[in-house]
């Protein structure tokens, strides 16, 4: 019997845990759309990050930060968007807005917190 060292785990435990992260996301995309908002970027990346979705409702872009927990058994999935997520989420709108030549637009940043197959929207979180 063969034996997984320490590398192989990382990668199994990495590849599920980004597995967990995209089933998240793909759920919250959902809840976007059938709430009437229009997904406008998912996954969206520059040198500085990653946004997980923009969404628009009306001239409001709201900017989602998705966070995905199998269980609650480490607390809250809102409670991972510190203070330095959120600088540097604003951030990266910024360079979304830049590079998409919006202007004019409302802003909005969101929490979409997913644990197993529910989920909570936090509007306006920060």
């Amino acid at each position: 019997m063969r034996s997984w060292g320490s590398s192989e785990r990382l990668a199994c435990v990495t590849a599920g845990r980004r597995a967990l992260g995209a089933r998240g996301e793909s759920l919250a995309a959902r809840w976007y759309e059938t709430n009437g908002y229009r997904v406008i970027d998912r996954n969206w990346r520059c040198r500085t990050g990653e946004i997980d979705i923009v969404a628009q409702t009306g001239v409001t872009i709201v900017f989602v930060e998705v966070k995905t927990r199998s269980s609650d058994a480490y607390g809250s999935p809102a409670a991972a968007v510190t203070p330095t997520k959120q600088r540097r989420l604003r951030s990266l709108a910024i360079e979304w807005l830049r590079a998409n030549e919006v202007h004019g637009a409302s802003l909005r940043f969101d929490v979409a917190c997913v644990i197993g197959n529910q989920i909570e929207v936090l509007e306006a979180a920060f």
